[in-house]
């Protein structure tokens, strides 16, 4: 994974994510948010995660991302911004 955002997010979450992981990130995060997280997360690193997370956010944010994984992440979102979107998606880095 390698990358940089910078943007704003208007808007409400639901769903959940399954994955697991073996990597390392290193990067840098500026920006507010304003909001509410209701969820949980269980899981440890160099392995596996699951959880959940509902609510709403309103702030933005400017950094990037370096690092590399292994694994694969699925799971669906469902939220809206100015528009409401619905995404499903399933990625595999190697099986």
């Amino acid at each position: 994974m390698y990358g940089w955002m910078d943007g704003w997010m208007d808007g409400w979450m639901d769903g959940w994510m399954n994955e697991w992981m073996d990597g390392w990130m290193d990067g840098w995060m500026d920006g507010w948010m304003d909001g509410w997280m209701d969820g949980w997360m269980d899981g440890w690193m160099d392995g596996w995660m699951d959880g959940w997370m509902d609510g709403w956010m309103d702030g933005w944010m400017d950094g990037w991302m370096d690092g590399w994984r292994e694994g694969g992440i699925e799971g669906w979102m469902e939220g809206q911004t100015n528009e409401r979107m619905d995404a499903r998606m399933h990625t595999r880095t190697h099986e």
